[in-house]
C-alpha cells in the first residue's frame, strides 16, 4: 500500500494507491483508518473502487452499511473513486447519491473530484 498526502492550507487527504482490496470487512477499514490517522496524520482518505471488496456493492450483504457505520463513527471521511455506472441495483444508486449529497462518504468519478470535495471546495 502505497500512500501520498495531499494537502491544501491546513486540509489533508490521505489518498492511497494498491493493488489488493484493502477494505474486505469492517475491521479492514478500522485498521486502514488507524493506519492513516497514525502515519499520516489525515482522517480524510481517497481510495479505488477496486480496493473495495466488491460485496460492498452488492447492499444484500451488509457490508456497505457495516463499513460506511465505522467511517462516520470515527470521524473519517471516505470517498471512493471509480465508475459505478455499471451498478442496476436502484438501493445502491439511492446510497451513492444521497451519501454524495453529504459530506462523510463520497462516491466520485476522478481522484481529482474526490480531492475538492474533501477539501471542502
Amino acid at each position: 500500500m502505497n500512500v501520498t498526502v495531499n494537502e491544501r492550507g491546513a486540509s489533508k487527504v490521505a489518498v492511497v494507491v494498491s493493488p489488493d482490496i484493502l477494505i474486505s470487512d469492517s475491521q479492514s477499514a478500522l485498521d486502514l483508518m488507524a493506519t492513516i490517522r497514525y502515519n499520516q496524520g489525515c482522517d480524510k482518505v481517497i481510495v479505488k473502487k477496486a480496493n473495495v471488496e466488491e460485496r460492498f456493492f452488492d447492499l444484500k450483504t451488509g457490508l456497505a452499511g457495516e463499513v460506511m457505520q465505522k467511517f462516520t463513527n470515527y470521524h473519517f471521511r471516505f470517498a471512493i473513486v471509480g465508475d459505478f455506472d455499471s451498478y442496476t441495483s436502484k438501493a445502491l444508486r439511492d446510497l451513492i447519491y444521497e451519501s454524495n449529497k453529504g459530506k462523510h462518504i463520497l462516491f466520485l468519478k476522478t481522484e481529482q473530484e474526490a480531492l475538492d470535495a474533501l477539501h471542502g471546495v
